[in-house]
């Protein structure tokens, strides 16, 4: 009968290599391949094929049975522990995404989209390599963030089929992970859409199926409320509008402030201070120009309106619509280029420059003529950029 732990470790050190060298390419425990060989522990059938295929034997070893149990038991740990990626592959990937969703408050669109396509692409690929259950989990988490992220871009370029077919991965992927957070801010995300697009009472519709399957301590049922307050307030529902704010105040206070304010899928209270603003200008509230103006003194990084974050330059045009509604036309003028000019303004939200410069022309004032030459300046860059 062979002395299998003898011939292999010949093999072995013929070969140049060594047992922690085969342990992780054989993705076996250094461990449990130490005792096989120093005879303690009876190879199993597995094993051997696995060892003569890496060594280019052809051992055969007889199966008393008796160690069968103990065997399976084994086998069966090393499958569920077997893993073609470490850890810090996947930790690198998880951080890569936070760095991207960190950097899209001030990031152009297309310099953003390019980096998550890099990195969806890396996911899609590592995918098909052998993990722990544990790692898949995540690899469907970390590609259901990006695929949510790129989802998000493309709607902010109005890029509505890229959208849609990232928007469905990102839903496919988080039910896959059992990941209700990601999955709530898909139908966020599509309410957004709906709502830039008019559909306000589908897009209520969609912030309430949000809420409803957030988990209770995340950030997306305080993004989908405040979602639904910005919808009702379009459809002039004065009722659910305050109801909405003030739950979007009272859920982003106990949640306090993150580490990472920055990151569009955490959400502090500075957000909730933009969200009232908006939603408090659209109803027509003058309540609205403390928390605007609050937004452009906190965030406001200098006089340079290029280097604002896009909160800013929204927080402009809600202070002119409120500002126009007050009569105050000179400075309603004033905030509203502002925000033209920063180049800040994202496509999806052209919609909402548009309708103050064509308030600026309904009322015939003398900066109409300057306004809409900005924005359609705008439109122009963004034309070319496609």
């Amino acid at each position: 009968m062979i002395d299998f732990g003898s011939e292999v470790r010949t093999a072995l050190k013929a070969q140049g290599k060594s047992l922690r060298g085969a342990a992780k390419e054989l993705h076996y425990d250094v461990a449990y391949l130490s005792r096989v060989l120093n005879g303690k522990q009876a190879p199993s059938s597995e094993l051997t094929q696995a060892i003569n295929e890496y060594l280019g034997l052809s051992l055969e070893v007889e199966d008393s049975g008796t160690h069968d149990d103990e065997m399976d038991a084994w086998e069966l740990a090393r499958r569920a522990q077997a893993s073609d990626v470490g850890n810090v592959t996947l930790e690198r990937l998880e951080r890569a995404f936070d760095g991207l969703a960190m950097a899209y408050p001030k990031a152009k669109p297309e310099d953003l989209l390019r980096q998550v396509r890099k990195h969806s692409a890396y996911v899609g690929k590592l995918l098909d390599g052998r993990k722990t259950l544990s790692q898949h989990r995540r690899f469907l988490a970390v590609g259901g963030w990006l695929s949510l992220l790129g989802a998000t871009t493309h709607i902010d370029l109005m890029q509505d089929n890229a959208a849609t077919a990232l928007l469905e991965t990102a839903a496919t992927l988080s039910r896959e992970a059992g990941h209700r957070e990601i999955e709530a801010w898909c139908y966020e995300t599509e309410a957004w859409r709906l709502l830039t697009d008019g559909d306000y009472i589908q897009a209520v519709d969609l912030s309430r199926a949000a809420q409803e399957i957030a988990p209770s301590d995340g950030s997306a049922v305080i993004q989908a409320t405040a979602q639904e307050g910005r919808a009702s307030a379009r459809l002039g529902n004065g009722k659910e509008t305050y109801s909405a704010v003030e739950r979007v105040q009272a859920l982003s206070a106990a949640i306090g402030s993150p580490d990472t304010p920055e990151h569009h899928y955490r959400y502090d209270p500075g957000k909730a201070l933009s969200y009232t603003a908006t939603t408090l200008a659209w109803l027509g509230d003058s309540a609205a120009e403390p928390y605007a103006r609050e937004v452009i003194n906190r965030l406001s990084p200098s006089d340079d309106v290029s280097q604002w974050p896009r909160r800013v330059a929204s927080a402009n045009i809600d202070l002119a619509l409120i500002l126009l509604k007050a009569d105050r036309l000179d400075e309603a003028c004033d905030s509203a280029q502002k925000a033209i000019l920063s180049g800040r303004v994202v496509p999806s939200n052209h919609w909402r420059a548009l309708e103050v410069v064509k308030a600026v022309e309904a009322r015939q004032l003398p900066e109409s003529v300057d306004l809409r030459e900005a924005y359609q300046n705008l439109k122009s860059i963004e034309k070319k950029k496609g």
